[in-house]
């Protein structure tokens, strides 16, 4: 289809509004949205317009079927105060992978990253400046097509909002290991970045925070001593001088920051291994002063330095220190700033185009 984007802008901006050393967390949002519509078996009237309601049938069938999926992402600012977006394509191809899963069409990769251009370079100044700060981007598509029966939806929506995010975790964190609920299994949707699979996370991670905990540590659906990921992030221990991940088997999701860490991992001269893990081995580790660091990776928590894991009957002292974890994390946010030079060709420059 054709990129040709029809933009109507705000009045007036409600940026100057905003205290960017005090940004509440998922509830303050930008001036504009990117919309595309499915129908007739293909996506049209691609649009940038004035944030807003959207009138929905009670009968839509994301709501009542649950085919709704989303990526999350971040534009960050250079020196100069160009926008910077990181690995667009691989979050175009990651919807994809997840519309494949929940039998909703492709939206076009090419359209995708040029909507968000569009988008972030007409909501630049809701960038906020702070280190560690970003303006975080929803894309997401759903089912809209009004009908009461279980079938694949004859049409969707396609769109992007903005909100503009602090710091997520500020202190480091502790993980409940959960041996009743699981999140995923293999043949499921654990894979997909499905709003389903956030939606089933919500009652043990509730649980979870009620012992005084800040996230689930997800284990397998047989055994349950299989280690997946945690509730927004992938996982990393450090053990022996190695670092180990879960492998990707179907049930975890393919994290983006993930993936680049693993590459800052081994560019660094560390050895990753890929791999299934179980708990045991963690509280083995920590017993015998192996287990030196974890870290949790993910778009909206960057690099989440891990604590304390708890389980029933005992707690697993991870560490009080995570120097990799946070070399790491130094490294990438200075990718995505610029203050270093991008030598894995991760970032992309929002050219300034709209007046």
């Amino acid at each position: 289809m054709k990129q040709n984007i029809l933009i109507t802008k705000v009045e007036k901006s409600k940026v100057e509004n905003i205290d960017f050393n005090n940004i509440p967390l998922g509830t303050t949002f930008t001036d504009h949205m990117f919309i595309c519509d499915y129908e007739h078996g293909q996506w049209t009237n691609p649009r940038i317009e004035p944030l807003a309601f959207i009138p929905t049938h009670p009968a839509a069938m994301a709501l009542h079927y649950g085919q709704a999926i989303f990526e999350g992402m971040k534009a960050t600012v250079d020196a100069n105060g160009n926008p910077m977006l990181f690995r667009a394509n691989k979050n175009a191809a990651r919807l994809n992978f997840s519309a494949d899963r929940m039998g909703m069409p492709h939206f076009p990769e090419d359209l995708f990253v040029v909507g968000l251009k569009q988008l972030v370079d007409l909501e630049r100044s809701w960038i906020p400046p702070t280190d560690g700060s970003a303006l975080y981007l929803r894309p997401f598509m759903y089912a809209d097509e009004p009908f009461i029966g279980m079938r694949a939806a004859t049409h969707y929506k396609f769109i992007i909002m903005a909100s503009p995010a602090g710091p997520f975790f500020s202190k480091r964190i502790k993980l409940w290991a959960e041996k009743q609920y699981i999140r995923a299994a293999n043949g499921g949707t654990g894979e997909a970045k499905a709003a389903g699979n956030y939606a089933a996370a919500i009652r043990p991670t509730e649980l979870a925070k009620a012992k005084g905990y800040d996230q689930v540590l997800w284990l397998d659906a047989v055994e349950h001593k299989y280690i997946q990921e945690v509730g927004t992030m992938n996982i990393f221990f450090k053990i022996d001088g190695k670092f180990i991940t879960p492998k990707r088997d179907g049930s975890i999701l393919d994290g983006i920051t993930r993936m680049s860490v693993i590459d800052i991992l081994k560019d660094k001269g560390y050895e990753v291994i890929e791999r299934a893990i179980t708990i045991d081995e963690v509280i083995e580790a920590s017993k015998n002063n192996t287990l030196e660091e974890a870290f949790g990776t993910g778009t909206a928590v960057g690099i989440a330095y891990i604590q304390n894991i708890g389980l029933e009957g005992e707690t697993i002292h991870v560490s009080d220190e995570s120097p990799v974890g946070l070399e790491v994390n130094n490294t990438l946010n200075d990718i995505k700033t610029g203050r270093v030079e991008d030598t894995f060709n991760w970032m992309t420059k929002v050219k300034k185009e709209l007046v």
